[in-house]
């Protein structure tokens, strides 16, 4: 167990709650690894119905990601203690993809990396005007792991490709009109939608009881700010190379495409390449687990990778925001430079074993 997340059960509800209010409840290992058991544990049970996921109520944020401050020192050493955390952390992913009941998790506030890899992946995912959703791996020269190879390339049209690309953030019912959530409410209804689950029997028919009961509460999602940019979204990030969605950018006359290019560019080359890949073949992987294997090989490597080493040191340690990134153009970044991340690991390939 980790006092950084409180499981328990109450009737039939699973209950994991994360208590990390310093780290806006940030992941890490202990918090993966004590998850990844009650999930496990859980699916089996006759006794739970539903997982319920949130976070310790008064507190900001649902969860900011995972511990980037230990990544990137473990990453500039033997990387071991990052490497073990990729593990635990993309099993407990693949244990909520594949839980067979229904998984409510309510994204009331800063959504990004491992927090999401945490929600999206269940069955009900409630957004409030609080939430802020985001994959903004690419500007620290990591990557939008946990599952997003998977998820994202899954959205409308190549919504997933500019978000993960980009690193752009959506907020409230955007969150739900890009499909990231699956409902959409009042932070205030919180309280209220918490008595009748507490109250609920959920014994003869989870799925349409939790439905029913989100009804009452989530309103209607309106059309999600950025469709009137879908059109250039779908045809600008529909390439396969990166240097191709920048140019059609260039190429494009409006000023969304124009800060959008400028964002991209920002961002560190090689790792937007490595991402790209990632979409691409996440979005023809057959299974969920094929597509976490191919993140484990990713990860493993990328924590001892220099853009990573440096995105920290200048977006969280320094905070000078002025990463000195290697290559510094995306022409100058390599097949061969890309290829190696996704190369086999042998006998050190990620395993979804108890």
């Amino acid at each position: 167990m980790s006092a950084d997340v409180s499981i328990r059960q109450q009737g039939g509800l699973g209950r994991i709650t994360l208590t990390r209010p310093s780290a806006l409840h940030a992941l890490n290992t202990p918090m993966c690894a004590a998850i990844l058991e009650a999930v496990t544990g859980w699916a089996d049970d006759p006794s739970i119905q539903l997982i319920w996921i949130d976070h310790q109520e008064g507190t900001r944020g649902f969860c900011a990601g995972g511990d980037i401050r230990m990544l990137a020192t473990s990453g500039a050493g033997d990387a071991s203690e990052a490497r073990d955390f990729f593990r635990t952390e993309y099993r407990m992913n693949a244990a909520l993809e594949a839980f067979p009941k229904p998984i409510l998790a309510l994204i009331d506030g800063v959504t990004m990396g491992g927090g999401v890899g945490l929600s999206v992946h269940g069955s009900h995912r409630v957004a409030t005007e609080r939430t802020v959703f985001a994959m903004p791996e690419t500007g620290i020269g990591l990557f939008p792991d946990v599952g997003g190879g998977w998820f994202l390339p899954r959205l409308g049209g190549e919504t997933g490709t500019w978000l993960a690309l980009t690193g752009a953030r959506l907020k409230g019912a955007d969150v739900a009109a890009a499909r990231v959530a699956t409902h959409y409410m009042p932070s205030e209804l919180i309280p209220a939608l918490a008595k009748q689950l507490e109250a609920a029997d959920f014994s003869a028919g989870a799925a349409e009881l939790l439905n029913e009961i989100l009804a009452r509460f989530t309103h209607a999602v309106p059309a999600g700010s950025f469709e009137a940019h879908r059109a250039t979204i779908d045809r600008c990030f529909a390439f396969a190379r990166a240097e191709y969605i920048l140019a059609a950018l260039d190429a494009d006359a409006g000023d969304w495409a124009r800060t959008e290019a400028a964002t991209l560019r920002a961002k560190s080359p090689e790792t937007v390449k490595v991402a790209l890949r990632q979409l691409r073949e996440g979005r023809a992987a057959e299974t969920f687990e094929d597509n976490m294997r191919m993140e484990f090989r990713i990860g493993w490597r990328k924590v001892q990778s220099v853009d990573f080493l440096e995105g920290v040191r200048a977006v969280i340690i320094d905070k000078d925001n002025a990463p000195v990134w290697t290559p510094a153009r995306l022409e100058d970044v390599t097949e061969a430079d890309v290829d190696r991340y996704f190369a086999p690991l042998g006998a050190d390939e990620l395993t979804f074993a108890p």
